[in-house]
């Protein structure tokens, strides 16, 4: 399974999805910082699965429609900065999307998201992704699940890791830096955390017009199917697209 996750830099990079689902053929694709107004309903082969609504600069989840069936898509509010607070309100910091997959028989969850940025401290954007893991999991009970995006996170890893290992998820980077456009913030910001999932590999994309890399996550399945997975799609009559809970 492969997966983009693109900061889009205030929507200025929107031009560039089209060649990079036809280049690398992602079976998904998670944005940050687009235009929600302005998205198409598709790009490529993928499909629109849902995106924020109270977000100057939102979220989205794209999927391939001839791989998975969309069963919900949830977007999510966590704890806020004072950036978000006194200049740009960001509600929306989540958008997590439970799919089938036919392909492997399988459910999952798929997840777009967006740290404060680095105007707050490390403690309040762990305080974030913890959330966002709890809320996941919600959403997709004991399903594999993986988080892409903008962690903002460029300092002090080890100590998000432990944390994110003690949710019981683990945290992998990509293969080179993905921000490099100020001196003193280089690093990995775009990062992939999953639970019920082998990371096989994260690839770091050529640079577009977005202060931020694209990353491209390939992943495989650490398990089997659970019979109540499967029970949960044979019991489903429709997918429902764009259910939203704040």
């Amino acid at each position: 399974m492969k997966v983009i996750s693109y900061n889009l830099r205030k929507n200025s990079a929107s031009g560039e999805l089209i060649a990079l689902a036809e280049e690398y053929d992602p079976d998904l694709l998670c944005l940050q910082e687009c235009d929600t107004l302005d998205l198409p309903a598709e790009v490529g082969l993928l499909h629109l699965a849902d995106s924020t609504t109270r977000n100057r600069l939102g979220l989205a989840v794209y999927y391939r429609r001839d791989r998975f069936t969309a069963q919900k898509t949830q977007t999510f509010a966590l704890k806020k900065s004072l950036h978000d607070l006194v200049l740009t309100p960001a509600h929306e910091r989540l958008i997590g999307t439970r799919l089938f997959d036919m392909a492997a028989q399988r459910e999952l969850v798929v997840a777009s998201f967006h740290a404060a940025p680095l105007t707050a401290l490390n403690s309040l954007r762990r305080n974030q992704i913890r959330s966002a893991h709890e809320e996941l999991a919600v959403l997709g009970p004991n399903l594999p699940t993986l988080m892409v995006g903008d962690y903002n996170y460029p300092l002090f890893k080890k100590h998000l890791s432990r944390e994110v290992k003690e949710s019981g998820y683990d945290l992998t980077l990509s293969d080179s830096r993905t921000y490099t456009r100020y001196k003193f913030f280089r690093g990995h910001f775009d990062l992939a955390t999953s639970v019920g999932l082998t990371i096989d590999n994260v690839e770091t994309l050529p640079r577009g017009t977005s202060d931020h890399m694209p990353i491209l996550v390939t992943s495989s399945y650490t398990d089997e199917p659970t019979a109540a997975a499967e029970r949960s799609q044979e019991a489903a009559s429709a997918p429902v697209d764009g259910e939203f809970s704040i």
